[in-house]
């Protein structure tokens, strides 16, 4: 099944305009709220919870369709499309990301300073790369050249341990763009 996020400022707001089911997902023998994942078609659903009744992986190998909204709170700042357009297209000033006091403030990657100072990403592509060392699945890149990352990091593992998607990791590296031009353009407030 293909696996779908949206990203959202506020995606509460979004939700309450649509139908829709909350994903479950199973932790220690429980079923528990999925953080993000949502079912817009009829799921078996539990009438006290509201919750789908099944494990999200479950639920998936019998064909129900689960979209991850997520909420992302940098949007915020963004004034319109065209606006977001530019701050898209405008080449972020990669070096930045080697400096901790501004890393640390960023979206998806505030944790990982040491990892950006060391890999010195110079591209989306790179970026994108960068958080799928993050994943424990290919954090043995780290440190390699970016030839040999490159022509890795991609390979889902054979062994199921988690990694990032390069759609996912592409989509993000381009989130943190934006969030990084918001900051140069004062748009968005360090904390």
């Amino acid at each position: 099944m293909p696996d779908i996020d949206l990203d959202f400022f506020d995606r509460d707001s979004v939700l309450e305009k649509f139908k829709h089911i909350k994903a479950s997902r199973e932790e220690k023998g429980e079923i528990k709220k999925h953080n993000t994942g949502v079912y817009f078609h009829n799921a078996p659903t539990d009438p006290f919870t509201e919750r789908c009744t099944l494990d999200h992986k479950i639920a998936d190998e019998r064909g129900y369709f689960k979209i991850d909204m997520l909420n992302v709170h940098i949007y915020e700042h963004v004034k319109s499309e065209e606006h977001l357009n530019s701050l898209l297209s405008k080449e972020p000033i990669w070096e930045l990301l080697t400096h901790e006091e501004f890393s640390n403030n960023l979206f998806h990657v505030a944790e990982h300073s040491t990892i950006l100072k060391e890999m010195k990403p110079q591209s989306i592509e790179q970026l994108a790369a960068v958080l799928a060392i993050i994943r424990p699945a290919k954090r043995n890149l780290l440190g390699q050249p970016w030839d040999t990352v490159m022509k890795n990091v991609w390979t889902k593992p054979e062994d199921g341990s988690y990694y990032f998607k390069k759609a996912h990791a592409i989509a993000y590296a381009h989130a943190i763009v934006v969030h990084m031009n918001l900051i140069c353009e004062g748009l968005y407030e360090q904390e």
